[in-house]
């Protein structure tokens, strides 16, 4: 899948997050479009140097802790862009899980 698809898609699937969850703040789709945009650069960078460091606890978790990655690059995200903001860690913990699921869902509807 392209970049700029996958962008796009994280876009609706943040867009999305942020109106079912009341501590998300996005103020517009823009907004949204530039933090799927953020969100993947920092995925693409860090992300995956992230997951070959914490290889022992990922094996361990059987993967789980990528969820706790994702929350941390969605934790960042939030401090990179001032027009989206994340209340508090149990909410981003939530949103990260709710991105993660959204997104791996309209993956395979679009495969």
């Amino acid at each position: 899948m392209g970049f700029v698809l996958n962008v796009l898609l994280l876009s609706v699937v943040v867009f999305t997050v942020a109106r079912l969850l009341p501590r998300i703040h996005i103020k517009s789709y823009w907004t949204a479009l530039v933090v799927g945009l953020v969100y993947s650069v920092i995925n693409i960078v860090a992300g995956r140097l992230l997951v070959l460091m914490t290889l022992p606890l990922m094996v361990v978790t059987f993967g789980l802790f990528k969820l706790v990655i994702n929350a941390f690059l969605l934790w960042v995200t939030d401090k990179i862009i001032a027009d989206f903001e994340i209340e508090d860690l149990p909410t981003t913990l939530i949103a990260a899980i709710l991105i993660t699921i959204m997104d791996s869902v309209l993956r395979w509807i679009l495969m």
